[in-house]
């Protein structure tokens, strides 16, 4: 069942479900609750588990130009204060990871365990900002054409022909996510800090999920951060979107890592 929470004077979206260890499942940019549908009935039979639609996305209000992850952060924090929750698992897929990140810096005292999925802890480079302002500037002038490419973008060329359907589903979902939004997370991205320093000092399991032929993180560059730490990695083969093009096999991650935590 959907519910809402009032944050900022802004609707939050949220579902909860389940009972156990409280396990917060964040979507990535252009994602809303929705791409957990798989995954939540089976962790639901042993933890409490809760999506919601970050800002701007889903059916969740913008609440400004720019969301930076500090504010996604904060109106967890505010959701975790309503449901009762103390202590939360964060899983998050690429820009919900970005959240987690800053979740963890904020409320480390209420983080019981990390798992990023084709996510990282670095802040972004030079090149990398400057192709987000022509992301911005590209979906001003063309909205359809930037999300239809930026989601077929996402998974590994193999898979484009095999799972045309799940990405057809994928860029519907997206096609919801108002321009507000979408500029708006844009931006936070391209300023969110630099969190690698968490990955070598935090108490508690850490997780890093990684696609070898992600085209959006380049999987060279990306395991990087996990040198000289505890974090444990996890590596599929395929693209950007391992819950659709390794489902079955992320399932089984996930099971393994909330056993841990």
């Amino acid at each position: 069942m959907v519910n809402q929470l009032i944050y900022k004077n802004t609707k939050i979206s949220y579902t909860d479900e389940g009972k156990g260890t409280a396990v917060l499942l964040l979507h990535g940019f252009l994602e809303n609750k929705t791409m957990w549908k798989a995954f939540v009935p089976e962790l639901a039979k042993k933890h409490r588990v809760i999506t919601l639609d970050l800002l701007g996305h889903g059916e969740t209000e913008c609440i400004g130009y720019v969301h930076v992850m500090e504010d996604q952060a904060d109106m967890i924090y505010t959701l975790m204060l309503y449901l009762k929750i103390r202590k939360v698992v964060l899983v998050g897929h690429s820009m919900g990871g970005y959240v987690a990140l800053a979740f963890a810096e904020l409320y480390p005292e209420h983080v019981k365990g990390l798992l990023l999925l084709n996510s990282t802890s670095k802040a972004d480079s030079e090149e990398r900002k400057i192709n987000r302002a022509r992301a911005i500037v590209a979906v001003k002038q063309n909205y359809g054409a930037f999300v239809s490419m930026s989601i077929a973008n996402l998974f590994s060329e193999d898979n484009r022909e095999r799972l045309s359907k799940e990405i057809e589903k994928v860029k519907k979902e997206a096609l919801k996510t108002p321009l507000q939004g979408i500029v708006a997370a844009i931006e936070g991205m391209k300023i969110r800090k630099d969190r690698q320093a968490l990955l070598h000092f935090a108490t508690y399991p850490i997780e890093l999920v990684l696609g070898k032929k992600d085209g959006v993180l380049n999987y060279d560059e990306n395991i990087e951060q996990i040198e000289g730490t505890k974090v444990q990695l996890t590596t599929f083969p395929d693209g950007h979107m391992s819950h659709i093009e390794n489902e079955k096999e992320l399932k089984q991650v996930l099971e393994n890592f909330l056993k841990k935590v």
